[in-house]
């Protein structure tokens, strides 16, 4: 039930993307159907008719002014009337206490509450006519969708997901043998006793969904998820050429140095979903700190946090609307991690953040990373996220969707892990050795944490340039300190000089 307070409370906030005031004093306004259409459309909002408002006024306390409508009971029944008609509006919402008439300052004014509709209804709209009946919302108003828009919602309706679609003469000859070998492999070694490890490519690609066969006459061809995960790049780039994977490293930065590593199309691997997961993965979690700690005889150090990054960027492929034109997107930061992928939200904001449901859009893509653990379990995913973050006290995961871009972000923002954990490790080091680390050996350490093979003269250019100019650090000065580092026990190099890397001892802790 719709009550003054709520009401007044809806008129204060005057965030006009979830309200809107119409002055209607006789008769339900004609506008009022865009209104609904936007409202299902987007995150639901309040109509009221009887209230006036002044978009010129800043002050909201001055915006709104009740005017009120004649004869409330009419209107209702004549909202009802048209809404119920499927000629007007394709479907109703509403149920009878959305729709309220409520006296305000002696003023009698009908306040409807129209909710978002769900993946499974959306496009809500009007005139018999979703291309040019659909509507969305945004501060301004409400506005019709770009048929892209509106064929995006008409495919989140599929329960299937979108990425069982079939592909006309896209066949096994496109498939990257490499990639969906490297697959099996890891597949394999999660069921080394599957019935699934003793079929050839083609029939296994048809159990997890990439390739069907038809049963009536004959015919064969490659899935949507198929191809994206396994396909060769030239295919996938001449089928879907709409879509982008970019990775980008942004983190220990100098100067007007603009990243530190990239990964996006350059024709040196095939550019396909499985490529791009695998080879960003370890570039994401390579710096997150591992605590020592033994399973048994085996090391264990996949931290819930280093889960929760897999499980962002698991989300991010299977809930992408991968037939928008867009950017699969990844950015790593000194402090934080940035994913974005193309489409919007199939489900509220805050439904997702409480969990319990999951409603991928690319259903084959996600079992087939689920099949070599990647993917928590149905609803899981996103709590688990919250939780490995919360576990840290780093702030809370942002997820924002950005309608004006069709995308979703996600940032998971950290401490500055480099920095903190080199010097907690230092300090306890040096209080378990009795040995005493310069400022500068730290700073060596956080750059080496942050990248194994970073040689003596890079090291020596980063922290010159944090540095005034007279008091810039030689490449011998650096030497001298890695020297030291390896001579109490806390360095070592694996490896040759060329190839190799460094190691920051942490087992003696």
């Amino acid at each position: 039930m719709i009550t003054i307070d709520d009401i007044k409370q809806q008129i204060l906030k005057g965030e006009r993307v979830t309200l809107e005031a119409k002055l209607a004093e006789k008769d339900v306004p004609k506008s009022i159907w865009g209104t609904y259409s936007a409202f299902a459309n987007t995150n639901g909002g309040l109509i009221l008719l009887g209230v006036d408002e002044d978009l010129k006024e800043k002050d909201l306390s001055k915006r709104f002014t009740i005017t009120g409508v004649k004869d409330a009971a009419k209107i209702r029944k004549d909202f009802w009337n048209i809404v119920n008609n499927p000629e007007k509006v394709n479907v109703n919402l509403l149920r009878d206490e959305d729709v309220e008439a409520v006296d305000m300052e002696g003023k009698m004014v009908v306040a409807i509450q129209v909710p978002r509709a769900d993946y499974m209804i959306r496009p809500v709209f009007i005139n018999n006519n979703p291309l040019r009946g659909t509507y969305k919302r945004n501060h301004e108003g409400d506005y019709h969708c770009a048929e892209h828009e509106v064929r995006m919602m008409m495919r989140d309706a599929n329960e299937s997901g979108n990425d069982g679609m079939l592909l006309e003469y896209y066949t096994m000859d496109d498939i990257d043998l490499p990639s969906l070998e490297a697959y099996r492999n890891r597949f394999s070694s999660r069921y080394p006793q599957h019935v699934f490890n003793s079929l050839d490519h083609k029939s296994f690609l048809k159990e997890l969904g990439g390739y069907h066969v038809d049963r009536k006459d004959g015919s064969e061809c490659l899935t949507m998820a198929g191809l994206l995960m396994f396909g060769k790049g030239l295919p996938i780039r001449e089928r879907f050429d709409n879509l982008r994977m970019d990775y980008i490293d942004k983190s220990g930065l100098v100067g007007d140095q603009r990243y530190s590593d990239r990964l996006t199309y350059d024709g040196t691997w095939e550019n396909n979903l499985f490529n791009f997961i695998t080879m960003v993965l370890p570039k994401l979690l390579r710096n997150l700190p591992r605590p020592f700690k033994m399973d048994g005889v085996e090391r264990d150090d996949d931290t819930p946090q280093h889960k929760a990054v897999r499980e962002a960027m698991t989300n991010a492929v299977i809930h992408a609307d991968l037939m928008l034109n867009g950017i699969l997107k990844v950015e790593k930061y000194d402090n934080r991690f940035v994913f974005t992928n193309p489409g919007l939200l199939k489900l509220p904001v805050e439904q997702i953040y409480d969990g319990g449901e999951s409603k991928a859009r690319n259903q084959h893509i996600q079992t087939m990373l689920r099949m070599i653990g990647f993917g928590e379990n149905l609803g899981s995913g996103f709590p688990l996220i919250l939780s490995a973050w919360n576990e840290k006290h780093w702030l809370k995961p942002e997820l924002v969707e950005q309608p004006e871009l069709m995308q979703v972000k996600l940032t998971l923002t950290v401490a500055d892990f480099a920095k903190d954990f080199v010097k907690d490790f230092a300090k306890d080091f040096a209080k378990e050795l009795k040995v005493e680390l310069s400022e500068r050996q730290v700073n060596i350490l956080e750059l080496i944490h942050l990248d194994s093979t970073i040689s003596a003269k890079a090291i020596s250019e980063k922290i010159s340039g944090k540095m005034p100019e007279k008091e810039s650090v030689t490449e011998r000065t650096i030497q001298n300190d890695i020297a030291q580092l390896k001579k109490i026990g806390i360095l070592r190099r694996k490896g040759g000089r060329k190839n190799g890397e460094w190691e920051i001892i942490k087992q003696k802790l």
